[in-house]
């Protein structure tokens, strides 16, 4: 698959073929919740969550990663990944469901769940680097070693395309295409995906942490450009810059990119685990802290994706 723009509808079709056809049961069509936008206390009159913290892995990740693995030979040295937990997750259970070797590359500031989940997935763990781009580094340095299939947290094709299959459907869930989609952003490759979909027949919106602005920098620079990243947010949110695919679809159809401060964040995670007992961690949770600050400007129809879940317990208490 070719990056940019010309990743589209064609390509994610092909990941859900993909899915259907060689490896059927293992992705997950994760319920689409619609309720009142009051419930959220939302300035709109229907608010559609999508449930992909259900996902196998515990987050949207699974898809794009099965579907790499699906569209490329594997070599005796498996795949390898480098990431702040949640594609290494999804790797390491599209790998195992494969029968193959995997190998992750986590940044100190992966969470403890996280490590011990891809443990358990039996993938093999380095813990090195503070942050994402330092476990990236070492990663690409050992799969030059190896030979082993490159999984890219956010950056490929098939990863994006896979991603995509999330749009696909909630349009087809929903009965039609929401007037807003709700997208959180780390590196990028989850609103790659939904743009790839939607493109120009929705709005979609950018949301990052104020600690991990990739995307905002970005369109205040013109260019993808690196960023220090931090907060609660990080270990899944903590790419330091925009992926090449994601700038270039975000710059065609994403129309706004907005920042949400960390105590907003957490409490929209928290609003989620009191008022519907819905676990997810801080990324997934943007989207209700956006809608419960205002934004977007008013619509009819708000989807918003709960991307992820792997998180510890005990933070929501």
């Amino acid at each position: 698959m070719s990056p940019g723009p010309a990743l589209g509808r064609a390509e994610v079709l092909r990941a859900a073929q993909r899915f259907e056809r060689d490896h059927p049961g293992f992705i997950r069509r994760t319920p689409l919740w619609k309720l009142p936008g009051s419930a959220l206390g939302a300035d709109c009159e229907e608010v559609w969550l999508k449930l992909e913290h259900l996902q196998v892995s515990g987050s949207f990740k699974a898809r794009g990663m099965l579907n790499r693995l699906l569209a490329n030979p594997i070599p005796a040295a498996g795949v390898i990944v480098a990431s702040g937990g949640n594609a290494g997750i999804a790797t390491a259970a599209a790998a195992r469901a494969l029968g193959v070797r995997c190998e992750v590359f986590v940044p100190t500031v992966s969470s403890a769940a996280k490590q011990a989940r891809l443990r358990e997935l039996g993938a093999q763990v380095v813990v090195t680097g503070a942050v994402y781009a330092e476990a990236l580094e070492a990663c690409l340095s050992r799969q030059r070693e190896t030979g082993a299939l490159l999984t890219h947290a956010y950056d490929q094709g098939e990863v994006v395309a896979g991603a995509g299959t999330i749009a696909q459907e909630i349009e087809e869930q929903g009965g039609g295409v929401p007037d807003a989609v709700l997208v959180s952003v780390g590196g990028g490759g989850l609103i790659a995906g939904i743009c790839a979909w939607f493109e120009d027949r929705t709005r979609v919106l950018a949301l990052e942490p104020e600690l991990a602005p990739t995307l905002f920098r970005a369109r205040e620079a013109g260019q993808s450009v690196d960023v220090a990243v931090g907060g609660i947010a990080a270990d899944s949110l903590g790419a330091k810059r925009i992926g090449t695919i994601a700038w270039e679809l975000t710059r065609r159809w994403v129309p706004e990119a907005s920042l949400l401060g960390d105590e907003a964040i957490r409490e929209a995670q928290r609003f989620l685990w009191q008022q519907f007992q819905l676990a997810v961690e801080p990324a997934a949770a943007l989207g209700v802290a956006a809608l419960r600050a205002g934004r977007p400007a008013p619509a009819r129809r708000v989807c918003v994706i709960l991307c992820g879940a792997n998180l510890d317990p005990a933070t929501l208490a």
